[in-house]
């Protein structure tokens, strides 16, 4: 976006969600945030984004940028800037310090240390809008927020199977059931998230390594998610990839974490530990029965599937014991999104809330 371009509120909003998703894997525990800074007479002076935490704030970013330009001029935001000292200082501070005289909000902060930015920028006589493009905003920090606001990670389950629902064939083989594209938009989920979240099942039988490689040549990224193995009762080979160096990695088995009703790892419990290990988001990876327990807890948030054009007629089904016994208790989806990737199909869900 050109400095001198004239923009409305509107567009500034989508120009700074936009930004935000640059954040999207190196900002936990704190909220994705991108900001567009105006000059009193409409033009883009400064932009900003939440890059990695303990970094620059977004607003603070974009203030470093506009320098004089931004006094009595409006800063778009798609959060509601701070109103607290952490690892960095208040954004409403320096927001009213800099001489802005209006900010425009997507959505307000739900967290309790947080918040009150709005009222602090009001009581200085800023000028203060709320609610601009909220639901894209909220799609886009949706893993963030449903987080602080339920007090466990948002859950994201991504399998791979063929038209006929198998994960692998009758002799146990399943590399490689999707396309290497499809493959490589997983890397990119990936990148995404802070945890990554597979069954002992999966470790032994395949021997993932469960790291995020660089998209455009094929080595290890930067940053790294955690690498989480449900373990019950400590199976992980001594060797197992996900043991290496690559990337930091937990063995939680049910002595550590806590057993449920079947002796397995709580997993409400495993999600309890990882939130206050400051993970937000979590990408749930094999195998079936690990899917089935997350899903039959109410533990997944969303759903996506790389599918095949294959036929198996035999073998590994995708998921197994997610507590459906009958039609009537089927866990209906809505589809938000179906994308052809390469020669795979990829669909995006959610889960839709039963009706009481």
């Amino acid at each position: 976006m050109e400095r001198t371009q004239m923009v409305t509120d509107d567009e500034a909003m989508g120009r700074a969600i936009a930004l935000a998703a640059r954040g999207l894997g190196t900002t936990s525990p704190n909220p994705v945030v991108g900001c567009l800074l105006l000059s009193a007479d409409g033009e883009v002076v400064g932009e900003g984004f939440h890059a990695y935490v303990g970094g620059p704030h977004a607003e603070i970013v974009a203030l470093a940028q506009a320098g004089e330009r931004a006094r009595g001029g409006t800063a778009i935001v798609t959060l509601e800037p701070c109103n607290h000292t952490g690892r960095t200082g208040p954004c409403a501070q320096a927001l009213i310090n800099a001489g802005i005289t209006r900010v425009v909000i997507a959505v307000d902060d739900p967290t309790p240390v947080a918040a009150g930015g709005a009222a602090t920028l009001r009581g200085a006589g800023v000028l203060v809008e709320t609610g601009v493009r909220r639901q894209e905003a909220e799609d886009g920090n949706v893993a963030w927020l449903t987080a602080v606001r339920r007090g466990r990670p948002y859950v994201t389950w991504k399998y791979a199977a063929t038209l006929d629902g198998r994960s692998a064939a009758a002799d146990g083989t399943s590399q490689w059931i999707t396309s290497a594209i499809s493959r490589t938009d997983v890397h990119r989920l990936r990148s995404t998230v802070d945890a990554i979240v597979a069954g002992v099942g999966t470790v032994i039988a395949d021997d993932p390594q469960l790291t995020v490689r660089d998209l455009r040549d094929g080595s290890l990224a930067i940053k790294q998610p955690w690498r989480v193995v449900v373990d019950s009762s400590g199976r992980t080979p001594a060797g197992a990839r996900v043991r290496d160096q690559a990337a930091p990695t937990w063995i939680a088995t049910a002595s550590e974490v806590g057993a449920g009703a079947d002796g397995r790892v709580d997993l409400a419990a495993l999600l309890n530990e990882l939130y206050l290990r400051g993970v937000r988001a979590v990408l749930l990876e094999g195998g079936p029965t690990l899917a089935g327990g997350f899903l039959a807890g109410g533990l997944v948030d969303k759903i996506v599937g790389y599918i095949a054009p294959k036929l198996l007629g035999a073998g590994q089904p995708s998921l197994v014991g997610a507590g459906v016994s009958t039609i009537a208790d089927a866990l209906e989806l809505d589809l938000t999104d179906i994308t052809q990737i390469g020669p795979d199909l990829r669909f995006t869900a959610s889960l839709r809330q039963k009706e009481i």
